[in-house]
């Protein structure tokens, strides 16, 4: 029995195609420019390169297996298209070993600009639909008991500026993948006069790497890539989990749209909201796939191993999950419908205004907030035993638990209780307004942009 198919990558590593023809194009003309090679010599690989990517576009080349890789396959279809003699001087001063981690950094350079846009697209969804729902009040919730009202664009706020973190993490990692590791050979460097600079700046990269060893051997920015998103996927879980509850017939505080549900076997009424479901598990194999290039990483001795062939499937299944994702929430979030009027009847409900009655005793009666604590307690057990909510209480009963109880405790409203939050990232109404105002201008002032951090040595 033999083992062949154990070794071998190409059934994955096709997709870094592109990245790998630029890099020969650009290993080609630099040859030439070093005059290592012959101008003539590199015209016929670029020319021959690009064929090679036309025929992989048109989906007509001969992928070999036996090749094992991308780059075996492409060098061994140049030397079939101009032949031998010159296609054989195309791996001068190169290595498979600098070549993949040039192909990966390539790749996972327009995988961040893909992911930082799905963000923003999904983070101008968010903001939409805040706008759309000023005034719109709804309960706020802490270990999922209703503890204070707040407004509901005070809340998708707070997915915004995680998303937001998300795409400054992004931004980070990609000054970290924007450094050239071509030119360090095996490991060692290369016993040719080389222009690294000119691969600089031929494939886009703001620097080259010092060190060839760890060069070769790098794959930090890769793990990055995979935390980021790891924890980006975290945050559109938590968003999936609220939307699985608000959609529920128990809170009732959203509709999804017939495109992100769907209906059972068995029973005709279910609207199931599997893709925030879906998406929620989905977080799980992101996870995993985190685990898994840290884990591959953690042994290695330098410099290049061939335990760095696994870290491929684990980055496009992270990669290929986060953008689907990323696009479903779009979606999602711009098709929901809001039950604006059944949810800001449920922010003033029960006892959500108790702790607005303690700052009543404060700062309108001047007891201290630990006694007016204990006195709105009391209270709560007195209404919950009669089966009363706070403000069906007469002034009387108010007056058993403190005499400084007034007629004013009923201006005391789920709309007073937003409206008192006046403090810079507070729920009340203008500090709100502010804060939508401030987003779409971080927005738009991100949109088509690239503000990010230099390169710096990875």
């Amino acid at each position: 029995m033999g083992f062949v198919h154990y070794t071998v990558s190409i059934h994955y590593d096709r997709r870094l195609y592109r990245q790998d023809i630029a890099g020969s194009i650009a290993h080609a003309r630099m040859l030439a420019k070093q005059a290592i090679i012959s101008d003539e010599e590199a015209e016929l690989i670029v020319t021959g390169l690009a064929s090679i990517r036309e025929e992989i576009q048109a989906g007509t080349f001969p992928w070999k297996e036996d090749l094992e890789d991308i780059h075996m396959n492409v060098e061994a279809r140049l030397h079939e298209k101009i032949g031998s003699e010159v296609a054989g001087k195309l791996h001068t001063g190169r290595s498979r070993n600098d070549q993949v981690s040039l192909d990966m950094r390539m790749y996972v350079k327009e995988a961040i600009l893909d992911t930082v846009k799905g963000i923003r697209d999904l983070q101008a969804a968010i903001l939409d639909i805040a706008e759309a729902h000023r005034g719109v009040l709804m309960p706020g919730y802490t270990h999922l008991q209703r503890a204070q009202p707040v407004l509901f664009s005070h809340h998708m706020l707070a997915y915004f500026h995680m998303l937001e973190r998300d795409c400054h993490r992004f931004q980070d990692c990609y000054g970290r993948a924007d450094v050239l590791p071509l030119g360090s050979g095996a490991l060692a460097g290369v016993p040719y006069p080389t222009d690294r600079e000119f691969l600089a700046r031929e494939l886009g990269f703001a620097g080259v790497s010092a060190n060839s060893m760890d060069a070769v051997s790098d794959r930090d920015f890769l793990a990055e890539y995979h935390s980021a998103g790891a924890i980006c996927m975290m945050h559109l879980s938590r968003m999936a989990e609220e939307f699985v509850i608000w959609s529920s017939h128990e809170f009732g505080f959203i509709s999804l749209a017939e495109d992100y549900v769907t209906g059972s076997s068995i029973m005709p009424q279910k609207r199931n909201p599997d893709f925030a479901e879906i998406a929620r598990g989905k977080t799980g194999r992101v996870y995993g796939n985190l685990m898994g290039i840290l884990t591959v990483l953690k042994g290695l001795p330098l410099t290049y191993n061939r335990d760095l062939q696994e870290d491929k499937e684990g980055a496009f299944d992270t990669i290929d999950t986060l953008l689907a994702t990323l696009e479903v929430f779009r979606g999602m979030v711009s098709t929901l419908k809001v039950n604006a009027e059944h949810m800001t009847g449920t922010a003033g409900e029960g006892y959500m205004l108790a702790t607005d009655l303690a700052d009543y005793l404060v700062s309108a009666r001047g007891v201290p907030f630990r006694e007016a604590h204990g006195i709105v307690n009391k209270l709560c057990g007195y209404a919950v035993s009669r089966g009363k909510e706070l403000h069906q209480l007469e002034i009387e009963e108010y007056r058993l638990f403190s005499p400084q109880f007034g007629e004013d405790v009923y201006t005391v409203t789920a709309e007073s209780s937003v409206a008192a939050r006046d403090v810079e990232g507070g729920t009340a109404p203008r500090r709100v307004e502010a804060a939508l105002a401030h987003a779409r201008n971080l927005l738009d002032s991100a949109l088509g942009d690239k503000p990010w951090a230099e390169g710096e040595e990875g």
